[in-house]
């Protein structure tokens, strides 16, 4: 259950000092433990008491820094977003903005159950995830926008990313779900339907996509190119090219 607005967020209470000497948990621990096993199994796999069976501790021992799930979830998400590597210092506003939506990307592809958060994580604000936010912002301001421009071209990178990479995962997900090793192993699957479809002649350009297009099978080109896309939509709208 989330917390009452009037209570401290899980932020604020791990910021707090521990309130006792010579705890055998602690905050980085709890998520290192929960995101290897969400990393492994998946996210339906995280509870609190799988997670107090991989950190050799009570059941009970945990809740003294995550009231539950929701917290738990937060706190995962702040750790593996350490690893998204800033664009360095003077780098310009393109260029940061590629590179942060790239290093999600792959950010995402390491830790799958990105995907599958719940809407409470989706929307949480960590500390971590926030730096993210706050450097899409950086890399636009002084660019001539006002703030809930700036703010709508973060958001719409950000949902191009999730979307693209969470269709990129869904497709991993089916995979390995059926046991198949490559794409063309779905494509077969879904031949019959497909070729019912085609053949009643109502999607002649989706038609041509499929006989015609050259990179289905290639996520990296698909990724860049749409990204290329957004980011020329933003260009439009920057004052300095």
């Amino acid at each position: 259950m989330a917390a009452q607005k009037d209570e401290p967020s899980l932020w604020e209470r791990l910021e707090r000092p521990a309130p006792a000497p010579r705890q055998t948990l602690s905050p980085e621990r709890i998520a290192t433990a929960a995101v290897g096993v969400a990393d492994a199994e998946g996210i339906e796999a995280i509870t609190m008491r799988r997670l107090a069976t991989e950190l050799g501790v009570a059941p009970m021992a945990a809740y003294r820094y995550v009231s539950g799930k929701d917290d738990l979830l937060q706190l995962m998400v702040d750790h593996v977003y350490t690893e998204l590597e800033p664009p360095e210092e003077g780098t310009g506003w393109r260029e940061a903005l590629r590179l942060i939506a790239l290093r999600t990307r792959e950010l995402m592809l390491r830790h799958l159950w990105l995907a599958q958060l719940p809407p409470s994580a989706v929307l949480a604000l960590t500390p971590n995830r926030t730096a993210t936010t706050e450097r899409c912002l950086r890399a636009l301001d002084g660019l001539g926008l006002d703030p809930d421009t700036m703010m709508t071209m973060v958001t719409t990178l950000h949902s191009y990313t999730l979307g693209a990479t969470g269709a990129e995962i869904a497709m991993r997900q089916v995979m390995v779900g059926h046991g198949w090793t490559s794409e063309q192993e779905v494509y077969k699957s879904m031949a019959r339907q497909l070729r019912h479809l085609l053949d009643t002649g109502r999607y002649p350009v989706f038609k041509r996509y499929i006989y015609e297009g050259r990179c289905k099978n290639d996520p990296d080109w698909q990724f860049e190119t749409g990204l290329q896309y957004v980011l020329d939509g933003i260009a439009a709208r920057v004052a300095v090219p």
